[in-house]
């Protein structure tokens, strides 16, 4: 537990440190009724099952190129843990032949918020987490990462959610948040029974 609380801490200094610098701003700290007895723990329920995806990686995002790499496959996604977890298998294949990944899903009760490992099966190594939750129908998870030797902010959506389809996006920020560059989408549809 003071990992995770730890590894947040760091996250979010170093998110800090990409952000510009604003004047402070009192926050009302006392918080909502309606925000202390939101349970999210179902956010994610309508993800659960078996998905036809279409895949579109842009090779490039923070440059002019249009350069994009498709893959087609199916995202095989079942709870664990009575619902606390949830585990999402892909399988794609595209120009460089057959990709699989894996990713775990988790709710933090306390927190109210969700974290995704993802594993890529070449790796065979977990990746840095993201962290985030639901607002107004849309996930949001973020992330520091780097991308060519660059420190950027990763942005996970889902969004457009419907029963039988939705798209799952994410984005690169090289300026601490204040524009954001396409670098993966996903359009899922739900698979025949």
């Amino acid at each position: 537990m003071f990992r995770r609380h730890l590894r947040f801490a760091c996250l979010l200094a170093a998110a800090a440190a990409l952000l510009p610098l604003t004047p402070a701003v009192a926050l009302d700290s006392t918080p909502t009724q309606a925000a202390t007895a939101r349970d999210g723990s179902h956010d994610f329920d309508f993800n659960v099952g078996v998905w036809h995806t279409e895949i579109t990686r842009r090779l490039h995002p923070f440059s002019a190129s249009s350069e994009v790499m498709r893959l087609s496959g199916t995202v095989t996604i079942r709870k664990v843990w009575g619902g606390k977890g949830l585990v999402e298998e892909i399988e794609a294949d595209g120009p460089k032949g057959h990709w699989q990944g894996m990713s775990l899903f988790l709710y933090d009760p306390a927190a109210r918020q969700w974290s995704q490992t993802f594993i890529n099966s070449a790796a065979g190594a977990f990746a840095p987490g993201m962290i985030g939750s639901f607002k107004d129908g849309k996930a949001e998870l973020f992330l520091l990462d780097t991308l060519d030797g660059r420190s950027v902010l990763l942005r996970a959506t889902w969004s457009d959610i419907k029963a039988t389809s939705h798209r799952y996006e994410e984005h690169f920020s090289d300026d601490g948040g204040r524009t954001w560059a396409l670098s993966f989408s996903a359009i899922k549809t739900k698979a025949a029974s």
